[in-house]
């Protein structure tokens, strides 16, 4: 989608080039800790301003980030006046409130969205508290979160679970009315939280608009859109949510500053910029990630005591261009006799973050160091109308010289329990991860378990089983059921059970567990229970 009216992106911010993006969006930063004006008192709620729920995230052993936005009107840009407005916020030791233990005020400023993030410190490592924001005289709903541990401090025991692609047009949330029903420290989002496209045809339900997000207002009503669902709404008021993203946040299968539709990159740029801060806006994250025009920092650590380390990862903003796109169209294809996929110079992380995740594996103490990231890593080989066979290049098997180098250094530096987490390919897996597919002698490396989608359709069941008797690293495969992974981590084994839906149209379908897996601490190997 190019943009031929010459629109700025950002709602009325001449952006004329990428440094000035970065200058202007980076006093965002200052905006986050202005003092609020005295006209912001003023402001009285005639509708309730928290119809996007609240959420909370990133947690630490002494806080976490509680966040909610301000939005009478949803998805109609908001509906809040453009001037700074005052929140106040409480956190108690319960639901009722009734012993508060940190509170303070904060501003909602226009620029942001009247998002407001709060990076909360002072607590008590290792329990639950409750916490709730009160903005023109309207209280929000009572979240619940958590602290970590103690660094390095012994745990028992850790459940979380992972999730990925909830199209919203493609069903409904009933995945997430279960998963707020299980008993979680932890959520992971894996990525495609929003789509930007909107389907042809029939379906469960629709869009606030048929027309694709490019401008910061018009991603800021799809994130509104996606937060009227109140099964979305209630997990993140359930849990503390770790979240990354894949493409659709912002394009189908772009990389870097590279879209699916080969616009120009100065343009398309512009529209990540948008993009980014509209994904900023929605979630609960620290101020390390506020955006700077097109670039925002997502990678990071969160540690859970000494029993695990979750290492979130970013494999969009920093890749190389897919490979082999000669004569096709931009983003993934299915391509066969492609050397470029062994291209060395090639990335899916980016050679900063490359060198942060090296470093942060080697120097973990955690019981499990988990990658979560939004791609599946196991090679997975197609066959064209020809017999050759063929690669998907907007996967990890178009960059399969990175993946080779990336699973070669946690090998030779004995990494402690590595273990991968995945979505984007709207199907459950649980696979070997190999320095060499190819070779069956190749020693695993770690196990990777990839969830299916909350709602995205799902991906070819029948035809995917029949070559897998080529892939002896998958180890169990299901593409016809919606849902997410739930996992328990202990010190002396880590459990993964695959959760399905029955019926994605209906939010009250019943959910079962497909298969599960258990892997010991210290043998990377997959046991299906």
């Amino acid at each position: 989608m190019r943009n031929p009216s010459g629109m700025h992106l950002l709602s009325g911010i001449d952006l004329q080039s990428v440094a000035r993006r970065r200058c202007l969006l980076g006093l965002s930063a200052i905006f986050a800790t202005t003092a609020v004006p005295a006209r912001a008192a003023e402001w009285k709620a005639r509708d309730d301003p928290f119809t996007l729920g609240v959420a909370s995230g990133d947690p630490s052993p002494d806080g976490f980030v509680i966040w909610t936005r301000l939005a009478p009107r949803p998805t109609e840009g908001g509906g809040m006046p453009d001037l700074p407005v005052a929140v106040d916020w409480t956190v108690a030791t319960d639901e009722a409130h009734g012993n508060i233990v940190r509170r303070g005020r904060t501003t909602a400023d226009p620029r942001l969205g009247h998002s407001v993030h709060v990076e909360v410190e002072g607590l008590e490592p290792g329990r639950w508290y409750w916490y709730r924001f009160i903005a023109g005289g309207a209280a929000s709903p009572a979240g619940r979160s958590r602290t970590a541990p103690a660094a390095g401090a012994a745990m028992g025991r850790l459940r979380f679970a992972f999730a990925s692609c909830q199209h919203y047009e493609h069903g409904l949330y009933g995945a997430y009315r279960h998963m707020a029903e299980d008993d979680l420290d932890l959520v992971l989002h894996l990525g495609d939280y929003i789509y930007e496209g909107s389907s042809s045809g029939k379906v469960p339900r629709r869009h606030e608009t048929m027309q694709e997000p490019v401008t910061l207002a018009q991603y800021r009503n799809r994130y509104a859109c996606y937060r009227s669902d109140p099964h979305l709404r209630n997990a993140h008021q359930r849990f503390p949510w770790l979240v990354t993203w894949d493409d659709h946040e912002v394009e189908n299968d772009y990389a870097a500053d590279r879209s699916q539709n080969r616009d120009d990159p100065k343009w398309f740029l512009e529209r990540r910029a948008a993009a980014y801060q509209a994904y900023y806006e929605h979630m609960p994250l620290r101020r390390t990630s506020l955006p700077r025009g097109p670039d925002l920092l997502l990678h990071r650590r969160v540690a859970f005591g000494d029993l695990a380390t979750f290492h979130v990862l970013d494999t969009r903003q920093y890749r190389s261009d897919q490979p082999c796109g000669e004569g096709r169209g931009g983003g993934g294809n299915l391509v066969a006799d492609c050397p470029a996929r062994f291209d060395p110079a090639a990335t899916m992380f980016g050679p900063a973050q490359e060198r942060w995740l090296d470093d942060g594996l080697v120097s973990s103490r955690s019981r499990w160091n988990v990658l979560a990231q939004s791609l599946m890593m196991a090679q997975l080989t197609n066959r064209n109308a020809a017999g050759e066979a063929v690669h998907w290049t907007d996967s990890w098997d178009g960059y399969a010289a990175p993946r080779a180098r990336f699973l070669e250094r946690v090998a030779a530096a004995k990494v402690v329990n590595p273990v991968s987490i995945g979505g984007d390919i709207h199907s459950f897996w649980a696979n070997d991860l190999r320095t060499n597919f190819d070779d069956e002698r190749s020693p695993v490396v770690m196990p990777e378990f990839v969830g299916t989608s909350i709602s995205s359709r799902g991906f070819p069941h029948a035809s995917t089983l029949k070559l897998l008797p080529a892939h002896p690293h998958v180890r169990f495969f299901d593409g016809r059921q919606r849902g997410y992974a739930r996992c328990e981590a202990t010190p002396a084994r880590l459990h993964v059970a695959f959760r399905g839906v029955a019926d994605v149209a209906s939010e009250s379908s019943p959910v079962n567990t497909l298969a599960s897996f258990v892997v010991e601490a210290g043998r990377p190997v997959l046991q299906r229970e």
